[in-house]
């Protein structure tokens, strides 16, 4: 299986399409492996000729787990004084996983695709390494400002449940209502295919730990709010007007934030990439990609 060496850690990691294609980071969300990403979504990239790298964050999937207690109020309110992150990893330490990523595979400069936790690791990389990015896609993620409104009480409350399940069955229940509850609205997913998904999950890996720990980096990273007015590099940001997790509003925030920045926001669509969508979503990230190659 492939695996490459970075930062000290080990991060598995799939390849599609041609090896002579422009090269596109996917970068995955909270928790999430790397066979959440649609596989419409992909062949559709793939079928435009470029080459995708897929691959499990640290902590979650096929790819090294660490060690460590992450604190979620602790972090917050560390967060929240301007004082230093004590979590095991911060989003920063994951941004650079993507970074030795690109090295271990001998890849110069790439597209970097980011949904939700992916994409505040994308914004960090682009920030930090803009000679190693030719385009940024933020799809439903956040700048992380303290000021944004954050998910309904119920929404909360399933996210910092989920880690208390005892069994894979009780992960599997509990991962299941939280995505039905987060999916797009007008367009809600196949229940049997979304339970079908999240066994499929479960069963190649089933390590809450390391939700927790991607939890508390997310909430006790330092501020990147300066950072993302250094960017430069083409940015797209795709957000649902209707997602419950990370409501519409941070995208605007977003926006504002990255100069240059376009926005899509989409009527109907949640904290997901629903099927239906799918077509709409390609048609405009290929656009923006092929607009940074010439």
């Amino acid at each position: 299986m492939p695996r490459a060496h970075c930062s000290g850690i080990e991060l598995f990691y799939e390849t599609l399409g041609p090896e002579s294609g422009p090269t596109v980071l996917m970068i995955m969300g909270l928790g999430a492996q790397l066979i959440r990403w649609p596989p419409r979504f992909c062949d559709a990239l793939v079928a435009a000729g470029y080459r995708l790298i897929l691959y499990d964050n640290r902590d979650v999937g096929l790819s090294s787990k660490l060690h460590g207690r992450a604190s979620i109020l602790r972090a917050t309110v560390r967060t929240a004084l301007g004082l230093a992150p004590t979590n095991p990893y911060t989003l920063g330490d994951m941004a650079g996983d993507a970074l030795g990523l690109l090295d271990a595979l001998g890849v110069r400069k790439a597209h970097v695709l980011g949904v939700s936790m992916g994409g505040m690791i994308g914004q960090l990389l682009t920030a930090r390494h803009p000679e190693r990015v030719r385009s940024f896609v933020s799809i439903m993620s956040s700048s992380g400002s303290l000021r944004l409104p954050g998910p309904p009480l119920d929404v909360q409350l399933q996210f910092l449940q989920r880690g208390k399940t005892r069994t894979p069955a009780e992960r599997i229940e509990r991962m299941f209502s939280v995505m039905r509850r987060i999916a797009s609205p007008a367009y809600p997913p196949d229940l049997t295919e979304l339970r079908a998904r999240v066994t499929r999950e479960v069963e190649r890996c089933d390590f809450p730990a390391g939700f927790q720990r991607h939890l508390g980096a997310i909430v006790g990273s330092p501020s990147r709010l300066s950072l993302l007015g250094t960017i430069r590099t083409p940015t797209l940001i795709v957000h649902g007007e209707a997602d419950p997790l990370v409501p519409v509003a941070a995208a605007y925030d977003l926006q504002r934030r990255i100069p240059g920045a376009q926005l899509e926001v989409i009527a109907g669509m949640g904290h997901d990439i629903p099927a239906a969508l799918i077509p709409h979503i390609t048609t405009r990230v290929l656009h923006h990609f092929q607009a940074s190659d010439a």
